[in-house]
């Protein structure tokens, strides 16, 4: 689909690129030619990743931890890539959300999303964009948002706040930052199923009637988002800025894309179920993790 050296000399990181549609991102990426960094919290997730990418693709995967809710320790990461060259490019993916009644949320649960989400986002973009500025040289950015951002997103608030400020980032730093070079563009998936989301988005059995909702009558392909993001990425259409590319097999355009018609009906014993289930994937995930 794209030739294979496209992304030669360009240095591209993902963050939460060790896992799901980053690592189908980075993996793309890397394919291409460009030389990749991944960052999270989970080091030893991030180095299966790498060597797992390099086995396939070969070139090169370094590997970085670094929690993006925290801005010296970003400071700290960019440091350390610059040490190689400059990025050229930059995917916003790290992200957190969990399916739950608003009433239910405390301001700690509030916090855990929006803090990486919407403050580690813009965190990330400001301390890579400022270096572009200063350096004046050409930058592309995209970000992973959700269809939410069209409509809404009940049981899912804080994420939906979050990525709904995230795409007026997008539209207002393309604008800003658009005649020094650095173009800003985003992403909102549908349904692509990957572990770590689906077991807080929809345990147990809470997706099995998602295909109703999409015209296509199936989820999303890893490769077909990440061929997106390698065209979005790609020097050859560089007047493309400020977008919000929806890929989702026609499910917004049916319906609003939220988790209103799965949730709604829900009594407050599955909602304890929920909770437990979600408990256990977070425990999973944070034993995991080293920062």
């Amino acid at each position: 689909m794209f030739q294979k050296d496209l992304f030669n000399g360009k240095k591209i990181l993902v963050t939460g690129g060790g896992t799901g549609l980053g690592k189908a991102m980075a993996s793309r990426y890397l394919q291409l030619g460009a030389d990749i960094y991944i960052c999270g919290r989970r080091k030893s997730v991030l180095d299966e990743c790498a060597n797992e990418m390099m086995n396939e693709h070969g070139g090169n995967v370094k590997t970085i931890s670094c929690d993006i809710k925290v801005p010296e320790a970003i400071e700290d990461m960019i440091d350390e890539i610059w040490t190689d060259g400059p990025l050229t490019g930059l995917v916003n993916n790290a992200a957190g959300n969990f399916i739950s009644r608003t009433e239910d949320l405390s301001p700690r649960a509030f916090n855990a999303i929006s803090n990486i989400v919407f403050n580690g986002t813009f965190y990330t973009t400001n301390i890579v964009g400022k270096r572009w500025l200063k350096e004046k040289i050409k930058g592309s950015v995209i970000s992973i948002l959700t269809t939410w951002v069209y409509s809404s997103g009940p049981f899912t608030v804080p994420s939906a706040m979050s990525k709904s400020g995230l795409a007026t980032m997008t539209k207002s730093l393309a604008a800003e930052w658009g005649n020094r070079g650095i173009r800003l563009n985003a992403i909102a998936p549908g349904p692509f199923p990957t572990k770590g989301a689906w077991d807080r988005l929809a345990p147990g059995d809470k997706g099995k009637g998602m295909m109703d909702s999409i015209p296509m009558k199936r989820t999303g392909e890893l490769d077909e988002l990440a061929n997106l993001a390698a065209f979005l990425m790609a020097d050859g259409c560089e007047y493309l800025t400020g977008e919000i590319v929806t890929i989702d097999g026609g499910q917004w355009l049916n319906h609003a894309g939220n988790f209103y018609d799965m949730l709604k009906g829900v009594s407050d014993e599955e909602w304890e179920q929920l909770r437990n289930m979600i408990k256990s994937s977070n425990e999973s995930d944070k034993a995991k993790r080293s920062v």
